[in-house]
């Protein structure tokens, strides 16, 4: 063999060990996206029906209620225009409270209750996560418009 067809033989190989190092890490990547999805979002079924994805939105007042084996906690999630239930089963973080912001990172069940596998609760009390703060913003403009179309109807 030639250098010349050496130098080929050796570039090829290592363009095909970094495509499949590309090829690996892409796939280890893919597998640890879970998107964030509005309640209003997941009530129209624009979520993935067979993966992990985060939902988040503020907790409904008076809808915590801890089940009789003491981990379990069923609580309701809305982003103002739709609401979501979700059970979770471990410990909620200490700053979990009802009226607060919150993203549940999970699944959705046949019997249309999100089962989470992680809560996470706001920082502070000014923080919300950005996703929860731009949905809650955009659910309360369509609200304002609904209300004012239906007011000009009558």
């Amino acid at each position: 063999m030639k250098a010349r067809q050496k130098r080929l033989v050796l570039v090829g190989l290592a363009l095909i060990g970094v495509a499949g190092a590309t090829t690996l890490a892409l796939s280890a990547l893919q597998s640890n996206i879970s998107y964030f999805f509005s309640p209003s979002q997941v009530m129209a079924s624009e979520h993935p029906s067979d993966a992990v994805f985060r939902v988040g939105g503020v907790v409904v007042p008076e809808t915590v209620a801890r089940q009789a084996d003491g981990l379990t906690v069923r609580f309701d999630v809305t982003d103002n225009a739709a609401v979501v239930p979700v059970s979770y089963t471990g410990i909620l973080p200490d700053l979990f409270s009802e009226g607060q912001g919150v993203v549940a990172k999970g699944r959705i069940g046949t019997d249309g209750v999100f089962y989470a596998e992680e809560v996470l609760a706001k920082h502070d009390e000014s923080y919300m996560p950005p996703e929860v703060a731009d949905t809650l913003q955009t659910a309360h403009i369509d609200g304002i418009i609904e209300q004012t179309t239906e007011s000009l109807k009558q």
